[in-house]
């Protein structure tokens, strides 16, 4: 016999008119000159900065038909000033070389000593192919062991 279904309470809406809204909201198409979400900011090769939090709010699709109400769904976009905001931070040298090796334990088997593009299971603690026999495919593995492989 099936399970009866609960019922669940109706959520509670927390729907404000759009002019108590705590910060400015524009539009998909409207947004000044200035203001980027962070995406665009990353594309632009740039971090946030001295940006102190959101300047605006990039109101989502569904809200657009609503105009008079705040947006407050989670697909919603905040705005940053392109202005304060600062070029990326390249790592050095030494940096890479430390997540290299860090990259090198999770990807390189305790047993046979090969090192893979992917990291490997923590629960098998070491490649397929060492712990029930499954052949590994070349291209899975790196050619040789002392590759360097960082970007600087």
């Amino acid at each position: 016999m099936p399970r009866p279904k609960k019922k669940r309470r109706p959520r509670e809406k927390k729907q404000v008119p759009r002019s108590q809204a705590p910060l400015p909201e524009y539009d998909i198409g409207t947004v000044p000159e200035g203001l980027v979400t962070r995406r665009q900011l990353r594309d632009m090769g740039l971090s946030p900065g001295r940006n102190k939090g959101h300047v605006a709010i990039l109101r989502c699709k569904w809200c657009s038909y609503r105009p008079w109400l705040s947006c407050n769904h989670p697909t919603r976009g905040f705005l940053l000033r392109v202005d304060l905001a600062k070029p990326k931070r390249i790592p050095t040298l030494a940096q890479e070389r430390a997540l290299d090796r860090a990259m090198a334990a999770r990807q390189t088997c305790g047993e046979c000593g090969r090192r893979f593009y992917i990291c490997l299971s923590k629960k098998l603690g070491c490649c397929l192919e060492c712990f029930d026999g499954t052949p590994v495919d070349p291209a899975t593995c790196m050619s040789a062991p002392a590759v360097h492989r960082l970007a600087a």
